[in-house]
């Protein structure tokens, strides 16, 4: 099988393309590093089957990052056919160094120049012809993100996959080899690309006098991230009131008519275990979807760039920097992906530091959670202040931890950041994105849930004999066991359930408690409603958001770090801080007549 290894300096574009090329699910984001792992699809080009392999996003083939020296193990040991190299036509000045250090390996390689809609509006003219000629390797302009100029791209690959059919292996020689290329930089540069003598002021550096400003910058992200909570709880809440009913009637008109005679254990198993864990778990799918999609937005416009600028200032005073900052932002949506984007840091220190305190990040998995319970206990019109206020706490409990640890994670890396134009993201990028989060949010979670609601149903109903959910129960004893821990919380011990599982995933949690009581949906939503009152459910929320991450994250943890002392750091901290907040809080309140 032939291969191709796709290279480019972050924010080029690149993962845009290969999505585009192969029609895969690779994560694209406007923020230097998204790539962190080597991503692999199988194609038809042209008569043969080839291997597209997506390489971390890196500035040098020389460099000693992580995500560098990735692509430069790469290089060294895999054979391909062809490099294929990603650069911004606006930023030519910078971005053909790489192609001149990929020359001198000896590979056969085609040059892309993504974003040529972005130059053209800017004044750049580029002669691709002289810039093949001096590269020695066929150059097209295209614009990955509209589609403008794929085909011609596309069979610029064909053409020269059919002319090179070998793998071949590059020359390890040529890794030695810096002296000339910033010379040759130069004089290629000057030939082959015109640029307008004055940038003329395009929009986003109006937008930026804006979202920049010193003092207003902070108060306007805040809002926007406000505005996008609102947008996705109003947005959201009404197609999960939609797929609940869906859910309901189909339990009611088909489900419990099709198990009526069957045997009262199986039936509860099905019923009360299966469907209800299950469907109160996918009533939630259309608001996960839509937090995706939302963040997406926020993400390709290339504002979480300015975000990591405007936080820079006081992550440094944290020991952390402004990657850290989006590292955090990116935890919203999973902590795994955000943990492995921590490869883009040089510093020990500053890596560790960093994903210590990624997994207090208000994930989506625990976003499900926070959904239900406040659908169940505030009013609408409270909700969203509600999950705004426990965001904000995942941020101050995220300069906490920092606070506490820089001393013993110390770095003093510099930030190099780069502030990409503002874009918007395509409605066809906003599709997949939604769709590939769902399938992601499924695939990941689908099997803890499977196993957490059989588990559960099964603690909940053994022995037979006995009241489900009892005292009697084997979950009975082991809420008996969390409850001198978990009172003074004001959490009962049936919650207390739903929460030792949610050391697995968080997405068992509310599986959880639909198969503890026998309830799904509004059954669920009500009796809750009617067995706690705010400073509970507060509560509970709060030693959601901060107790130990799930087992996932963990197993990441301790690959990235290499560490089971820090494991046990990140498993042990974030448990007792958990509880910490949470009594003090629940405390609190009730000494104030809540």
């Amino acid at each position: 099988m032939k291969r191709i290894a796709l290279l480019g300096m972050p924010n080029t574009g690149k993962s845009t393309f290969f999505n585009r090329l192969t029609g895969a699910g690779a994560r694209i984001g406007n923020w230097p590093g998204i790539t962190v792992d080597l991503l692999s699809a199988k194609i038809l080009l042209g008569d043969a089957m080839v291997e597209v392999v997506d390489l971390p996003g890196i500035y040098n083939i020389h460099g000693f990052s992580e995500d560098e020296l990735v692509v430069r193990r790469f290089l060294e040991s895999q054979p391909v056919n062809l490099f294929v190299v990603v650069l911004n036509a606006s930023q030519l000045d910078r971005q053909l160094a790489l192609p001149l250090q990929l020359k001198t390996l000896g590979l056969p390689m085609v040059v892309l120049l993504n974003m040529a809609d972005e130059a053209k509006k800017l004044g750049i003219r580029i002669d691709a012809e002289r810039l093949s000629q001096t590269l020695g390797a066929p150059v097209r302009l295209l614009s990955a993100k509209f589609g403008s100029g794929f085909e011609v791209a596309k069979q610029a690959l064909v053409e020269q996959l059919q002319q090179h059919p070998k793998l071949q292996h590059a020359d390890k020689a040529a890794f030695e080899q810096d002296d000339s290329i910033e010379h040759e930089l130069e004089a290629l540069v000057s030939q082959s690309v015109s640029s307008p003598i004055q940038i003329p002021t395009t929009i986003t550096d109006r937008i930026d006098r804006l979202m920049l400003h010193p003092w207003l910058g902070l108060p306007l992200f805040f809002a926007v991230m406000f505005l996008a909570f609102q947008a996705i709880y109003s947005l959201g809440t009404p197609l999960q009131d939609g797929l609940d009913w869906l859910l309901g009637t189909f339990k009611d008109a088909w489900l419990l008519p099709a198990v009526e005679g069957w045997p009262a254990g199986i039936r509860s198993f099905l019923v009360e275990g299966l469907y209800d864990g299950l469907g109160t778990v996918a009533s939630f799918l259309p608001i996960i979807i839509i937090f995706f999609i939302v963040m997406a937005v926020v993400e390709d416009s290339g504002y979480l760039s300015r975000a990591a600028f405007l936080m820079d200032a006081l992550m440094h005073r944290l020991g952390l920097d402004g990657r850290a900052f989006v590292m955090q932002l990116m935890g919203f949506g999973c902590n795994v992906p955000a943990i492995l984007g921590t490869r883009v840091m040089r510093s020990s220190g500053l890596r560790r530091l960093t994903m210590l305190v990624i997994p207090l990040s208000l994930c989506s998995a625990r976003l499900q959670v926070f959904l239900f319970f406040i659908s169940a206990i505030f009013a609408p019109s409270a909700a969203p202040l509600v999950l705004f206020s426990l965001y904000l706490m995942s941020f101050l409990l995220v300069f906490l931890t920092a606070l506490i640890w820089r001393g013993r994670y110390q770095s003093r890396e510099p930030l190099m950041l780069e502030l990409p134009p503002y874009r918007l993201p395509t409605p066809r990028f906003l599709l997949l994105e939604g769709w590939r989060s769902a399938g992601q949010f499924l695939r990941a979670a689908s099997g803890f849930i499977v196993v957490g609601v059989v588990l559960v149903w099964f603690l909940t109903h053994y022995p037979f004999d006995a009241l489900p959910a009892s005292a009697d129960t084997l979950a009975g004893r082991l809420a008996d066991l969390a409850a001198p821990v978990l009172a003074p919380l004001g959490l009962d011990s049936l919650l207390s359930i739903a929460l030792i599982f949610g050391f697995v995933a968080k997405e068992i949690v509310i599986g959880a408690l639909a198969v503890i009581y026998g309830l799904g949906g509004d059954d669920l939503t009500r009796l809750l409603a009617q067995k706690l009152d705010w400073v509970q459910a507060y509560s509970f929320m709060l030693f959601t958001l901060i107790y130990t991450p799930c087992l996932a994250t963990l197993s990441t943890i301790r690959q990235e770090s290499k560490s089971w002392r820090f494991t046990l750091l990140a498993t042990a901290w974030p448990l007792a801080l958990a509880w910490v907040v949470s009594f003090l809080f629940y405390q609190g309140a009730r000494a104030l007549g809540f």
